[in-house]
Order: C-alpha cells, then structure tokens, then sequence
C-alpha cells in the first residue's frame, strides 16, 4: 500500500502478489517501487494511479528482502533458497547469482558506493561481497544467534546487525572488529535503521519496543512504546526529521525527531569523555581494542505516544485497489529482446514525470542558539571577543587531544604486533635450537 497523507489521508493497494509481501523499498529517485513476496518473485511497480509492474522470477523459494543501489542501476534480492541475486534495473534483467549461504538468507544490503553487498542468514553469518569479483570478501560468525537484519551505515565502514538472541552489534569491517554490543531488548530484534547522520541506530523488535541508541556515547536514549505487538520493521526518513515502525498490530506509525535539536559542539564536549586510553571504542575510532560491552544500568527516557498520536484508522481513509496489468515477466534465462542504451526503457520504468529532485539539504540551525549557555552582555565581564577567541581555541584543543588519543591508539597496535613478532620470532628459534 502506498500512502499519501497530504491534504488528507489517503492509500494506493496495488494487486498483484499471490503470497505474502516480505519487503518493499523506493528506488533513490522515488520514480520506482520494488516488492519481494513468498510467490518466489519480484515485482517493479509505477507508484501511480495505474500501477502498472514487472515481474521478476529467479528464485526458487520466498523472497525476503530487495534494496536498490544508491545510484538506482541495481537490485539485489535474498530468498530463503539460500541465494542473493542482483538485477540490472537499466536493462531490466537478471545478473548474477552469490552462492556461499547454507541456510536462508534473510537480508541483503548495498553499500553507499555500491561496492559491496552485505548479507545475513539463518547459518549464523553475516557474509560481505564484492560486486566486482562477486566474491565473499569478509565472513562474521555468530555462535549465539543469527541476523534477522543488516545494513551499513552511511558512510559504509561499518554494518549493524539485529540479532535473533536479543542483541545488536556493530562492526568496523575495515578492521574486521566488534566495535559495539547492546543488549536491550527482551525479544528478537527485527529491523534497525541508521539516521543519516549515522550517530543514532532505531531498532525494532519482537517485545514490542523501539529503541534509539546513541552511538557516540555507546548507550540507550529512548524506549519508544507504541505499537501493542511484534515490531517488524523501522525506517528513518532521508532527512532523519522522520521514521516510520510497522508491526503485528497492524498499525503504521510515523514518529518525529528531535536529533538535529543537538548542536554539534555539544557532541564534541560529550566526545572529550571517551579520550581516555582504555575507554570503550566508537564508530569514530579508527582502530578499536576491545568490544564495547554495554552497561546494564540504563539510562533511558520511555515515551508512549498512545495519548497523543493521531489515529488516522478512525478517518477511514480512502483506499484505492488497482490491479497490476501490462506486465512483464523477467526470468533468470530471459531471451527477451534488450533495449540499447540510449532507447527508453521499458517505457513507464522511467517516466521523467515520476522522477523526484534530489533530497535537499537540511536547513542550517539558528545561530543565536550557539551562545545560550553564556550570560548576557550586562552580566558579561569577558568581553565578547575574548570569549570568541577562547571558545575558538577549545575547540581546537579538542581536535588536537582527538589526535592524539588515536594516534596513541595507533602506536599500541604497532607495539602489540611487534611483540607478537618479536614473540614468534624466539619460538622459531628455540625450534630450530632444538633440532639442532
């Protein structure tokens, strides 16, 4: 269902699926829908009055999830026949397949550029390709549970996982190391979504709880309780003013945030706390030592919107089915005629009407805010200048006491290699002493 709720609510049913629908998402330019089903196949819809589709059969089993790729040229999907395959959107057709997965597969996930592609299943992996070689380049195990859910995080050097043992994790995957470990829930966690900031992680789960974390400082802010069953899945909005969680009450809610409220300075004086040597990693580090390991004792702020929110079920918005017709069946070993690069695809798959501007960018917060916390001027004995030109030096401090505190990071891991070495290097000698 596609909804609209201005001027007033209202909702597209677009039929066409014969089985559950497991997973649906907009391509970057909103132009194109793609949605996964228990059917086996893939469907492309026209978000408009006529919904017009094409449908995708590769899979020989329920298809869980699809993902366009930031530049909208690919698709990649995961079914529980244990595959990901990914699609060429400009030629509308199948690509290739990633065979590594010995158990369902149950989400795959582009990176920002593009470059890889990562993925979960029921085996207990979590499994990172590489697009060119379409080869597995990076394989994290999990003995406890496995993934219901994984993504990277904006800016693609680490992913997040929503674990079926309760649990969310983090890695770095340029240093292959568990940088954080939250164990909040009570339930399976199902969906997690970045904002795009990438300092705060939603996530979604089967105790009927959202939760928002804090990933600067490594700790749980808000327990969000909503929804009165499972929640199956969260997503922010690309601006991260917004999100949205569906669950089993058949409920979609559309939350509002108050992240951007932060101003960036105050993040740097929380940052100053976690310069310590033996401190806890953080997605802002860049060689982590330990896992984090998160504190039981909480401190989180519970919110029940059930008095305020607006229930738009009483209104009985306007549901509008529309019957998928004129479509077009894309198989693994298609023989279809392909259309040359300069032709129009596939007609109404790039109708320029539908395509959207780009996102535009978040508007620049109030300056007068940055000097709320200083007296006024009668109340002032340091001029403003001086006050300018100290508070302009701390943050300089800051920046340089950062630098220092990762390249003492650095020096350890040097230092820690090079007693490995030097360690081995005896135990090569004694051997060779011995059978001497």
């Amino acid at each position: 269902m596609l909804w609209n709720l201005k001027p007033q609510a209202r909702a597209f049913r677009y039929v066409g699926h014969k089985d559950v629908v497991t997973s649906v998402q907009f391509s970057p330019l909103g132009n194109l829908l793609a949605s996964a089903s228990r059917d086996r196949t893939v469907r492309l819809w026209i978000p408009d009055k006529k919904g017009k589709s094409s449908e995708f059969r590769a899979h020989t089993a329920p298809v869980r999830s699809v993902d366009f790729s930031s530049d909208g040229q690919f698709l990649v999907t995961a079914s529980e026949d244990k595959s990901i395959k990914v699609w060429n959107m400009f030629r509308q057709r199948f690509l290739y397949s990633l065979y590594r997965h010995t158990h369902w597969v149950r989400c795959a996930k582009f990176s920002p550029d593009g470059r890889l592609i990562v993925s979960c299943s029921e085996d207990k992996t979590i499994k990172i390709w590489d697009t060119t070689n379409k080869q597995c380049v990076n394989n994290l195990s999990d003995s406890v549970g496995f993934a219901n859910f994984v993504d990277f995080n904006p800016n693609g050097t680490c992913i997040a996982s929503a674990g079926s043992d309760h649990s969310v994790r983090i890695w770095d995957i340029r240093v292959n190391k568990l940088l954080q470990h939250y164990q909040v829930h009570s339930c399976g966690v199902n969906s997690i979504s970045f904002h795009p900031s990438g300092n705060y992680l939603i996530t979604a789960s089967s105790d009927g709880t959202l939760k928002i974390l804090d990933l600067l400082e490594g700790r749980l802010i808000y327990t969000l309780q909503g929804h009165t069953g499972p929640v199956f899945t969260v997503s922010f909005s690309r601006s991260g003013e917004q999100f949205t969680s569906g669950g089993a009450d058949t409920q979609v809610l559309l939350w509002r945030t108050n992240f951007d409220e932060l101003h960036c300075k105050d993040i740097n004086k929380r940052n100053l706390k976690r310069l310590h040597f033996d401190s806890p990693p953080h997605l802002l580090d860049i060689y982590p030592r330990t896992p984090h390991t998160h504190e039981r004792k909480l401190e989180t702020v519970e919110i029940n919107p059930k008095l305020e929110v607006i229930d738009l079920q009483i209104s009985t918005p306007p549901v509008v089915d529309i019957l998928s017709f004129d479509s077009t069946t894309i198989k693994e070993n298609s023989g279809r005629n392909l259309p040359d690069k300069g032709e129009d695809i596939c007609g109404y798959f790039l109708n320029p009407s539908l395509m959207s501007a780009d996102c535009s960018a978040i508007a620049m917060k109030n300056k007068t805010g940055e000097f709320s916390d200083f007296p006024s001027e009668s109340q002032r004995s340091i001029p403003l200048a001086v006050t300018d030109a100290l508070e302009h030096i701390m943050e300089q401090l800051n920046v340089l006491t950062q630098t220092v505190s990762i390249l003492e990071q650095r020096l350890t891991l040097t230092e820690d290699k090079l007693k490995d070495c030097l360690e081995n290097q005896h135990k090569l000698i004694s051997v060779v002493q011995q059978k001497s």
